[in-house]
């Protein structure tokens, strides 16, 4: 019925051309290493860049909200001046101040 020789389970050798290694290792390098990512200089460097273009495109947009703001201040003033020329129109039409 069954075999006297036993078969093991697992194989103990394997043919190593049909092993392949289906995760990479990652690429470990000091900073001083040929083809490292970048050094402390560089990142440095272009964290300054990097700030100095936000702070100018920040700049740019609170100019342009002072812009909007000022030309609504003018055509504010522009009414206040029109409402106080009415009020003066009314009060000499009334007998009011002497102007």
């Amino acid at each position: 019925m069954q075999s006297t020789t036993l078969r093991p389970i697992l194989r103990i050798t394997t043919n190593s051309a049909h092993l392949r290694s289906l995760s990479t290792t990652p690429r470990i390098m000091a900073a001083g290493d040929i083809a490292s990512a970048k050094s402390g200089a560089e990142k440095d460097t272009f964290a300054r860049r990097e700030a100095a273009h936000e702070a100018m495109y920040i700049r740019e947009k609170e100019m342009e909200k002072l812009a909007r703001l000022k030309a609504k201040i003018q055509e504010q003033r522009k009414h206040m001046d029109e409402l106080d020329k009415h009020i003066d129109e009314y009060t000499k039409g009334q007998g009011g101040e002497q102007n």
